[in-house]
């Protein structure tokens, strides 16, 4: 059987169906076209170099300047516009879109190479942000920004003993296992210590609580003594000890035995091997990082700052309190467009907060049409205003109704399911969820266009998507779109409350209860039971009885019982803003729950924006040991923030910038998902901003994407055969 044949579009496949050459066209500055054959496997900096000579031959030429004024511009595969700065690399290793470069003056301003740079490195342009309009993306990235540049002055003022901590701080075991003595040779460690740039390597028999200051004196003291130079003064604190193959130190007053490294090799019986770098070569790396440092913090911001609050509260600023609302939930349903079906479509509405209902389910009227189907149709949920909490989310379903003598003019898809109900069959068209209230916590309002999903979950609830994204589909030609019009019930602004109004109302609440002191009143029995139902594994349901108790007690949970937060949040009527204010004043006086413990309250079922908050302060005390641990799983949940601006995303930024590991695989987690339409805007920006805080990780993260690119065009080409 013949070889499967490469793709003939792809003129970049490494094969022989291609000519060892490749036509490129050529823009010049002065607006000339060159066309020219070159070899696919030239550098750029070959390839300039022919342009050069056959642009003599053409107009204009006396109008360039010199050479190297100049650089190439191209269009990568994602689209996104790279200059070629590195002309090392080879034309097939850059595999444009086109063979088509553009021969551009290099920038002198710092802001438009770094966006540039950024823009390649995240796989994704920059402008694509701006192209956005939208003002949460807008003021997300001024605060990232800040915190990027912020992190970076407070970079400029150490010294690079300090920086050498704060980039590579060392990694260090909690607590020294026990057992691990027994594993040493005769309660001694052995370890190799290699030199740099020689084939010295000296082996040491040493104490495991021997620091590694006095280890790098002994391993000096005989190398001297080997080449016999023992009079030679040689200060231990030129040096520093980095782990062979991996940036990362080992240094402070600590033990050996202590570092991560050596007690993984203790453990798995591998010589520890260790490399005595010269603080001078460590120097050099700092010095070109706060060159990169400082020239980022020059370059002019392409993103406006944030405008000051006004000093007095205008008439413009005059806003209500949605809490003064007693008046049902209602919004009006338009019309739906490019649903590509003649069938009748229903759509069904719910309010979720998290996975938990708020009220019953609407369906709209069965509305008959080819392309467009209008309705102009209200539906009005069984909520008052007043009790939507901040976090609740408008989840809306499209399906098309037939019943079973009628035979659908499209062929059913049978990967997602079909309802039958009352001799009808519902088959699902598509999906859209948004937000009731803003990210400044506004109530919406006015007319809104909302670019459905076509992908189902295998199981649904009344065929509705809670668990999905309140972002709309971001390619909005072919996609299925409701039009829906928020009701207005007031002239100004309706707001949910700040938090000390929410405060307010909790004292209000309780001082006409008289229960700021409710603890101890289950009794014994009621005291047992509650203790049965929070031994529960977490993944246990409960009945509405159990939360009823749950909730009368409280007070109980908090003293008795506080790693049962998590099932006292789901035992919350979030429907009332009663129960809503009293927990939120509880959660207050709530002791700090361990870290793993305070990873729960991250799922999807706890949405609440100060529960998550309380979540991540919990995680604060995670070493970056631990943090990296769970790291995966943080990005993940990240897809549970339905704003971009969450306490989530600043402290994983905030630790990313404080320790390069972290920052290396959060970068990783992140990268790998950009293209994925749901989170490709919330990724990216926290990618672009964990970029500008660390400038000088780029050029090794450059490299891995380049390498990573390499790689899976090789996969593909050998996929082919």
């Amino acid at each position: 059987m013949p070889p499967t044949l490469s793709d003939p579009m792809d003129i970049w496949a490494d094969d022989t169906q291609h000519s060892p050459k490749v036509s490129v066209d050529v823009l010049l500055p002065t607006g000339i076209y060159v066309q020219m054959k070159v070899p696919r496997d030239a550098s750029i900096s070959q390839i300039k170099q022919l342009v050069w000579k056959d642009a003599q031959d053409y107009p204009l030429f006396h109008l360039l300047l010199e050479i190297d004024s100049y650089m190439f511009q191209c269009v990568t595969q994602t689209a996104v516009h790279e200059e070629l700065e590195d002309e090392s690399r080879r034309l097939c290793d850059v595999r444009p879109f086109l063979p088509v470069l553009k021969l551009v003056t290099r920038s002198c301003n710092p802001a438009e190479k770094l966006d540039s740079k950024i823009g390649v490195l995240i796989g994704k342009g920059l402008h694509e942000f701006d192209a956005l309009q939208d003002n949460e993306v807008k003021e997300f990235r001024s605060k990232m920004r800040k915190i990027s540049e912020d992190k970076i002055q407070s970079m400029l003022s150490l010294n690079w003993v300090e920086w050498l901590k704060c980039t590579f701080p060392p990694e260090l075991e909690p607590s020294i296992p026990d057992n691990i003595q027994d594993k040493l040779c005769a309660r001694n460690l052995v370890v190799a210590i290699h030199f740099e740039n020689c084939q010295d390597v000296f082996s040491f028999q040493v104490s495991p609580n021997l620091t590694p200051i006095k280890l790098i004196k002994l391993a000096t003291r005989k190398r001297l003594t080997i080449h016999g130079r023992e009079d030679d003064d040689v200060d231990p604190e030129d040096y520093v000890l980095q782990v062979i193959g991996r940036l990362e130190y080992v240094f402070g007053e600590y033990p050996l035995i202590q570092f991560q490294y050596i007690a993984n090799c203790i453990v798995n019986k591998t010589l520890p091997r260790l490399t005595l770098v010269e603080c001078c070569n460590i120097k050099k790396m700092f010095d070109q990082e706060m060159s990169a440092m400082e020239l980022a913090v020059k370059r002019k911001a392409s993103v406006p700052p944030l405008p000051l609050p006004p000093k007095t509260r205008g008439a413009s600023m005059v806003s209500r309190s949605v809490w003064d609302l007693n008046e049902t939930y209602k919004i009006t349903l338009i019309k739906g467009s490019k649903l590509n079906t003649e069938d009748a479509v229903v759509v069904r509405a719910g309010l979720f907060h998290g996975t938990e209902l708020l009220c019953k389910p609407i369906m709209s009227s069965e509305v008959p049409g080819k392309n467009d189907h209008l309705w102009n149709e209200t539906l009005e949920f069984d909520i008052y205003v007043c009790d939507l909490p901040r976090m609740a989310r408008l989840c809306l379903a499209i399906y098309t109704v037939l019943t079973k003598t009628k035979k659908s003019n499209k062929a059913s898809n049978p990967k997602y399911q079909t309802i039958k109900k009352a001799g009808k069959m519902h088959s699902p068209v598509a999906w859209v969820n948004t937000m009731v209230f803003d990210y400044k916590g506004q109530l919406k309002t006015g007319d809104h266009v909302l670019h459905g999903w076509a992908s189902f979950p295998d199981e649904l609830e009344e065929m509705l998507n809670p668990m999905g994204t309140v972002r709309t589909n971001p390619f909005t030609e072919n996609a299925t779109a409701l039009h829906i019009q928020f009701t207005e019930y007031s002239k100004v602004g309706i707001y949910y409350p700040p938090f000390d109004k929410i405060l307010e109302k909790a004292a209000e609440i309780a001082r006409q209860s008289d229960s700021h002191n409710m603890s101890g009143r289950g009794g014994k029995k009621f005291n047992i039971e509650l203790k049965e139902i929070m031994e529960r594994d977490p993944l246990c349901q409960l009945c509405e009885n159990e939360k009823d108790l749950i909730w009368t007690l409280r007070y109980d949970c908090r003293e008795n019982f506080p790693c049962s937060l998590p099932k006292l949040l789901l035992s919350v009527k979030w429907n009332k803003l009663e129960d809503v204010a009293q927990l939120q004043a509880l959660l207050q006086i709530w002791s700090k729950l361990p870290p793993r413990d305070a990873l729960e309250l991250l799922d999807f079922n706890y949405p609440d924006q100060y529960v998550r908050e309380y979540a991540v302060n919990c995680l604060r005390s995670m070493s970056d040991e631990e943090l990296s641990q769970y790291l995966l799983q943080l990005v993940q949940v990240l897809k549970y923030e339905p704003f971009l601006d969450c306490a989530l995303s600043r402290f994983l930024l905030e630790r990313a910038l404080a320790n390069r590991r972290i920052g290396q695989f959060l970068f990783w987690h992140l990268r790998a998902e950009i293209h994925i339409p749901s989170v490709s805007v919330q990724f990216g920006l926290l990618l672009e901003a964990y970029c500008r805080g660390s400038v000088a990780h780029m050029k090794v993260l450059s490299k891995q994407v380049r390498t990573m690119g390499e790689i899976y065009h090789q996969v593909s080409q050998i996929k082919l055969f």
